[in-house]
């Protein structure tokens, strides 16, 4: 900690990263364990969270995230498709197709922005709020591949008429964003995805990404 930053602030935002990464949720014991502070401070963490809906304790005493951490979440997707937008519409004029950031959401993949070229006669039609099963579609497999090699550059995927008939797609992963996971891709109307394309989808994830840091 540096005098610049708050303790009580940091060990209450160190609760949520718990509670997080949990699914059933922390006891207060546990939390005074993992955080290396007393019962009591633990206490007050979490009155003061719960207070703001961050946080809910069940029966048995247990803390889990709170209702309230969505409320915020809700947020964050007009930042991060505000952060998106130069490198899609570059993504889209280069290529002539419809470029997309997509976020994954529970189960699914969701598309948060959407960039259409203006030079070309016809594209496909893909809208923001669109989505479709992760292991369907080239932004979801590119998702899944990040998660399957976390720890290498997994480069990008293609697939074709997964999710309409005669369209085909490329996309790549976000990689190093904290808390964000998802990718940038593109999809057209073609038998096969050019080859250049790839590469460039990478390179706009990267952008993405970048931007996001």
């Amino acid at each position: 900690m540096t005098a610049e930053t708050s303790q009580t602030l940091d060990r209450g935002l160190r609760v949520l990263k718990l509670l997080a990464d949990t699914d059933h949720g922390l006891t207060v014991t546990e939390l005074s364990v993992r955080l290396g502070v007393n019962r009591t401070v633990v206490y007050r963490l979490l009155a003061t969270l719960e207070q703001h809906a961050l946080i809910r304790r069940d029966l048995g005493g247990r803390a889990r995230v709170g209702l309230g951490v969505l409320r915020l979440g809700r947020q964050v997707h007009p930042l991060v498709r505000e952060a998106a937008m130069p490198a899609l519409r570059s993504l889209a004029e280069d290529i002539g197709a419809t470029a997309h950031l997509t976020l994954v959401d529970g189960a699914d993949a969701l598309a948060v922005a959407v960039v259409e070229p203006t030079w070309t006669d016809y594209h496909v039609a893909y809208r923001a709020g669109f989505r479709h099963p992760l292991d369907r579609g080239a932004a979801g497999k590119a998702i899944l591949a990040a998660r399957q090699h976390p720890m290498t550059e997994p480069g990008y995927t293609l697939t074709h008429g997964e999710l309409e008939a005669g369209a085909c797609g490329a996309a790549a992963p976000l990689l190093g964003v904290t808390g964000v996971e998802g990718s940038v891709g593109v999809v057209m109307l073609a038998e096969a995805v050019p080859e250049r394309v790839g590469p460039r989808v990478v390179d706009a994830a990267r952008e993405v990404a970048e931007a996001l840091r």
